[in-house]
């Protein structure tokens, strides 16, 4: 099942006198680029949050962001007293420069990073929690994802079927285009020349008919759509692959619009490149 790389997911859970709360956000890109935003005092985990979202979400520009909030009545503070004595003698140094030193109060010294701290033990147990938080979270995403993906898998095998429509009409119409061809010629030779060479006229024709074939063009379409809906049955991201074949897909079209030797062959080159464009924007969104 393909996977959209547009979506959101949110999730928290508690850890002793804390709530954490986890939001991800993802959107299109043609690689993976993630972003992860912490508070000071999480940003031990970091290295396992990157770790848990890369092993998830291959392709998309993702944001993870972890905040916590303390719960009411659990107010306890764990302070490193070294960090506290090193910033007030940092202070008084400073102050002792300045003209009118500006006083700052206990809260100020609290919110200063680093003063603030967790124990080892309490560090793996907030590690853990988060673990499981940001993975559930994930979950989420991914079936947001995988919802929207399927809606896009529809819309790319319906017109992969209009394309198919358009590919057999081609193909139906070429002998109408020789035939049409053919008499044109021959009209022309005959108001020009008293005793055509027939034998040249059909060698003309045959060179002609040549150039203007599109069936090698119309074969590659059709390929290109068996490989598209056969993808779409897959369980690994295939964004890319997707996008290589629309580009493929548009060349043959381009080629059938440039040999195109009457008007409906022509309308359908320009409805097979309106189509191709339809999935290749949808593409774009596809992990």
């Amino acid at each position: 099942m393909i996977r959209s790389m547009t979506a959101f997911a949110d999730g928290e859970i508690s850890v002793d006198n804390l709530t954490i709360l986890c939001e991800l956000r993802s959107v299109n890109h043609r690689y993976s680029d993630l972003s992860v935003k912490l508070p000071e005092r999480l940003r031990f985990v970091e290295a396992d949050v990157r770790r848990l979202v890369a092993e998830k979400l291959k392709r998309g520009k993702i944001e993870c962001a972890l905040s916590y909030k303390k719960q009411p009545g659990s107010q306890t503070f764990n302070i490193n007293l070294l960090t506290v004595k090193n910033l007030l003698t940092a202070t008084a140094e400073i102050e002792s420069c300045m003209n009118n030193p500006q006083a700052f109060s206990a809260l100020d010294v609290l919110a200063f990073p680093g003063v603030q701290q967790e124990t080892e033990t309490e560090k793996e147990a907030l590690r853990e929690k988060i673990e499981i938080l940001v993975n559930t979270t994930l979950d989420k995403l991914l079936e947001t994802r995988a919802r929207e993906g399927k809606q896009l898998a529809v819309l790319i095998s319906d017109r992969c079927e209009k394309i198919s429509q358009l590919v057999e009409a081609a193909n139906a119409r070429m002998p109408e285009v020789i035939n049409h061809i053919r008499t044109k010629l021959v009209n022309r030779i005959n108001e020009l020349v008293a005793e055509p060479n027939f034998d040249r006229l059909e060698q003309e024709l045959v060179l002609m008919v040549q150039k203007l074939d599109v069936t090698e063009e119309l074969d590659r379409l059709q390929t290109h759509v068996t490989e598209v809906q056969r993808a779409l049955k897959q369980h690994e991201p295939i964004g890319r692959r997707l996008d290589f074949l629309m580009q493929e897909m548009n060349r043959e079209a381009n080629t059938l619009g440039s040999k195109s030797a009457d008007r409906e062959m022509t309308q359908i080159s320009i409805d097979l490149k309106v189509l191709i464009e339809q999935m290749r924007e949808q593409i774009q969104n596809i992990e």
